[in-house]
């Protein structure tokens, strides 16, 4: 694939991207929106929400570098049987295993050192967290592949779409699968 790497080009690529995404973002403060009456009642699931989306969309990012580096060198395949393109949708999802535990707990001490106490037993922000987490890993890892393979079939750089679709994508998944999950087990 022969790259332009010029201002132009990459604006004429990423500029419908970014609208696109612009109204992605906003479906994202809809739900947020809509949730916000449980926030309120839950401190902790409020300091989960932008923790959780960042965490979310830095594992996609990390996914996507990834395999963007591996598009340039010729050596990523879309075969279900690639061991690279595995290997690096279990290190995504084990990686999010051992994060969001710790993002749990830190969730759960931090409200209770500013309100003196949490709404929430400790044991059920974890879960909501560890929960949150593998569920947005497996979608951050289907985004991500899905968001490279259109990027190759297309004939774009994946280093100027990718990252700003997973990450985008990520904010909104990250919403919707914190309060479906919180809806499930709180």
């Amino acid at each position: 694939m022969p790259t332009e790497w010029t201002v132009r080009a990459i604006s004429r690529a990423m500029l419908p991207v970014l609208f696109v995404l612009t109204l992605v973002e906003l479906g994202s403060g809809l739900v947020l929106g809509s949730f916000e009456a449980q926030l309120l009642q839950y401190p902790s699931l409020l300091v989960l929400v932008p923790v959780t989306i960042g965490t979310a969309g830095n594992l996609g990012s990390i996914l996507a570098a990834r395999l963007s580096t591996s598009f340039h060198l010729g050596t990523l395949t879309f075969s279900p049987a690639d061991d690279e393109l595995a290997g690096n949708a279990l290190a995504t999802v084990v990686l999010a295993v051992t994060v969001f535990p710790i993002i749990g707990v830190g969730a759960w001490v931090a409200t209770l050192v500013v309100t003196g106490g949490p709404a929430l037993p400790f044991s059920t922000v974890v879960l909501v967290a560890l929960s949150s987490g593998i569920t947005l890993a497996v979608l951050a890892v289907f985004v991500t592949f899905t968001a490279t393979y259109v990027a190759y079939r297309f004939g774009l750089d994946p280093d100027d779409v990718v990252i700003p679709v997973v990450t985008n994508v990520c904010d909104v998944l990250g919403v919707v699968v914190l309060f479906a999950v919180a809806q499930l087990l709180v």
